[in-house]
């Protein structure tokens, strides 16, 4: 029996590229790439369908991101960020079907440009103390949230964690732990919702070779790059997510 895959040729189109990026996110470098994978797809399907067909993708991107950073993540930091993640998820789930998934893009978005605006404008200096724990548990349940509703969890998180100044290596490592625990957990959620379906699970195996190719090649930048041009790679990523998603959900 044939799989009932999508076989339109303009969602592969503009699936490969996402996948791609995602998969860069996903070694932790160019993490503002990241949110850019839903809103890409969603050029052809609609963004909960997007999702859904990324979600077994991110599992082995998660894996793979995993394995390459196994001895660099920062334990007593993914300790504080884990938990306000989760809650993140679980308001996410409590609430999927009563948002309008544009009008969460938006405010990623908008989050994000103050953000950007903020570091540009008012950089910090070397021996400003980082951001209060309250505030970061707010940014990460943030995360947690918009990563659950559009796999768009970067930007928020990196409001908190990119001023802490970790190494680049530490910095992907933590986010590839996080992420990965994040997204495991939306697993029995999606599919109480109804969105796990056999189309959107048989189309993202067809996409799931390229899930290793973006990962890797992330890995292989943040170990060699040199970390001013890793964060301003990154905010680069954040400016183009963060118009992209004003965009999708105000004026598009």
């Amino acid at each position: 029996m044939d799989l009932p895959l999508i076989t339109d040729w303009r969602f592969y189109a503009v699936s490969v590229p996402a996948v791609l990026l995602l998969g860069l996110s996903k070694s932790g470098f160019g993490s503002g790439f990241g949110s850019l994978a839903v809103p890409i797809m969603a050029l052809s399907v609609t963004v909960p369908q997007a999702a859904a067909i990324l979600m077994p993708i991110l599992l082995v991107m998660d894996l793979i991101g995993i394995a390459a950073y196994r001895k660099d993540f920062d334990g007593k930091l993914l300790r504080f960020l884990v938990p306000a993640g989760l809650v993140g998820t679980v308001i996410g789930t409590l609430s999927f079907k009563l948002l309008d998934p544009r009008w969460v893009a938006g405010l990623v978005g908008v989050f994000t440009l103050l953000f950007l605006a903020q570091r540009v404008l008012f950089p910090p200096r070397a021996d400003s103390p980082p951001p209060p724990r309250w505030l970061g548990g707010i940014l990460t349940a943030t995360s947690g949230f918009t990563s659950f509703v559009a796999h768009a969890g970067g930007p928020p998180i990196n409001a908190y964690v990119l001023p802490l100044r970790l190494a680049p290596v530490t910095f992907a490592a933590t986010m590839s732990v996080f992420f990965f625990v994040i997204n495991l957990s939306k697993w029995i959620p999606y599919a109480w919702l109804g969105l796990l379906d056999l189309r959107n699970m048989s189309t993202s195996l067809a996409l799931l070779p390229l899930a290793p190719v973006g990962v890797l090649v992330g890995v292989r930048m943040a170990r060699r790059m040199r970390p001013q041009l890793f964060y301003r790679l990154i905010h680069i990523g954040m400016l183009l997510t963060g118009v992209k998603l004003v965009w999708d959900g105000f004026l598009g």
